[in-house]
């Protein structure tokens, strides 16, 4: 599968915060040693044509690493991103092919370390008060725990790959505001589900800089291709439910992408 066309450079430089001046090229980054680093939206849970080999990882053949890697034919590739993964799990089990050969690494993680899988199921299966409670732990965790996990984590990734080009991508909001869904978790919780994918997102970005990676912010990629929106490119409840809040084939390609392919 062919990446699709990219988005005009005006557009493409509004999807980037925080990159850093003094970075590899993206000539050097893609003719060096690749890895993808995260979690499911890494991995591409959610876009389908799954290795069989990478098992309950669900690693994508359209995720938007492997997509990166197709178009820009690096020396190597090397993609251990896993769903579920939190950033101890990035740290335990995915940095093994992490050398100073490594020329671009990319990450995805966070989100499981503040349990956002199991507060959106707890949205969607509770009702709005238990929402709310559970997206305000979740807040709280991202705010007070998680920045010290995705420094070591960015630590240790610039310990093992002194020489790499780190772009560290973010997450989508889920929800379009105002939107076509007559039906699911109320109004106000989609706001506050988005809110706290602010917060997380406004993390991870600081953290990103202040350890001199890229952020590629895929919230304005997604902007109109929200769940409630006419054109989704993200899963709302799905079967099997492993596949639900996580990007379609066409949010790997036209959402994540691009944005990786801006930083990298």
């Amino acid at each position: 599968m062919k990446p699709r066309p990219l988005a005009s450079a005006a557009a493409t430089a509004a999807l980037v915060l925080g990159v850093p001046a003094l970075l590899p090229s993206p000539a050097a980054a893609a003719s060096g040693a690749y890895v993808a680093l995260g979690d499911s939206y890494a991995a591409g849970v959610g876009a389908g044509d799954y290795d069989p080999a990478s098992g309950d990882c669900r690693r994508s053949a359209v995720a938007h690493p492997a997509l990166w890697a197709e178009a820009h034919d690096p020396a190597s590739f090397e993609f251990t991103a896993c769903s579920g993964a939190r950033t101890q799990d990035v740290l335990a089990s995915q940095l093994g092919p992490l050398d100073r050969e490594t020329a671009l690494v990319s990450v995805t993680a966070g989100g499981n370390d503040a349990g956002f899988a199991d507060t959106i199921q707890t949205c969607v299966l509770r009702g709005t008060d238990a929402c709310l409670t559970a997206l305000a732990a979740a807040d709280e965790y991202i705010r007070a725990a998680l920045p010290a996990a995705l420094d070591a984590l960015y630590a240790e990734i610039v310990e093992r790959a002194p020489n790499a080009e780190v772009a560290v991508l973010g997450y989508p909001h889920l929800y379009e505001l105002d939107g076509g869904c007559l039906l699911g978790i109320s109004e106000e919780s989609r706001a506050v589900i988005n809110a706290t994918a602010d917060l997380l997102n406004e993390t991870i970005a600081k953290r990103a800089a202040d350890h001199g990676f890229a952020f590629g912010d895929v919230r304005p990629a997604f902007d109109g291709h929200e769940i409630c929106s006419s054109d989704e490119w993200l899963h709302s409840v799905t079967l099997p439910v492993g596949d639900s809040y996580h990007p379609t084939a066409e949010g790997q390609a036209e959402g994540y992408y691009p944005v990786l392919d801006a930083v990298a």
